[in-house]
């Protein structure tokens, strides 16, 4: 343990440019699992829509759809769609991708990487959505039914509000997964903190803008930066639990006496 608290193995932080050049890689997982998150919860909610569809052929396709890609691994899926993808939709997204989209972006290999997460991630999302949905009392349906709602109708404005504020805990939970395996992403060449924290640990005197740091300590820094980003994502999904129990949430009057239950 005294290696790791011993200041002579922390000098690399102040030398160089290694700090900083830790730092744009880890910007980079945020821009990859930031766009990555946005299309799972999409494609998610329309899987798990799917799922629970009354037309029994899109909901034995939704199913079949999750069932497949939610039980691959990540790292398979990112190898697979890095090697079927062909050469030309990458030279077609760097020719023609905005400037203005951040560096991570003008790589066609974030493609591939963006479509895996988006795919495996929106998978576990649907199941996620679908098991906050169907698991509302039957009798919600059944009270907007009375009311004179269609089955659209009631799922947009009874079934889906309370489902998706079930299900805020097991998505913040997902969406935390999906920015720790941004990291995958470097087996298809793509240059994000693990591969610049890779070049830190193997510099050498040839490279002046980098100073060679302890492997141990250098992913520790890694760490602590997905540490710190996803403590103020579960943070966010408990002030967000806080606010719907209260916008929810029923005052009981206390009563006492007959007096007051006539005047309540």
């Amino acid at each position: 343990m005294g290696q790791i608290f011993d200041p002579s193995n922390w000098e690399w932080i102040t030398s160089g440019n290694n700090l900083s050049f830790i730092f744009e890689g880890f910007l980079i997982n945020l821009q990859i699992a930031i766009v990555a998150m946005a299309f799972a919860l999409i494609f998610g909610l329309v899987l798990a829509l799917g799922s629970i569809s009354k037309a029994r052929p899109l909901r034995a396709v939704s199913r079949m759809w999750v069932d497949v890609w939610r039980n691959l691994p990540l790292i398979f899926i990112l190898l697979g769609f890095g090697l079927a993808l062909p050469g030309s939709i990458y030279s077609f997204w760097e020719d023609n991708v905005p400037a203005f989209l951040p560096s991570a972006y003008q790589n066609g290999r974030i493609v591939a990487a963006v479509l895996g997460l988006v795919v495996y991630n929106s998978a576990v999302m649907a199941e996620i959505m679908r098991a906050g949905i169907v698991s509302l009392e039957r009798g919600q349906g059944d009270a907007a039914a009375a009311l004179g709602m269609t089955h659209r109708q009631s799922l947009r404005l009874v079934i889906l509000p309370q489902g998706l504020r079930r299900m805020v805990p097991a998505t913040v939970s997902q969406l935390i997964t999906l920015n720790k395996d941004t990291t995958l992403v470097s087996i298809l060449a793509i240059r994000e903190v693990v591969r610049h924290a890779r070049t830190i640990t193997n510099a050498n005197p040839f490279t002046p803008d980098f100073v060679k740091g302890p492997p141990l300590q250098v992913y520790l820094v890694v760490g602590l930066m997905f540490i710190i980003v996803n403590l103020l994502l579960s943070r966010l999904s408990t002030r967000l639990e806080i606010k719907q129990r209260r916008e929810s949430g029923v005052k009981i009057e206390s009563v006492t006496g007959l007096e007051d239950q006539i005047a309540v």
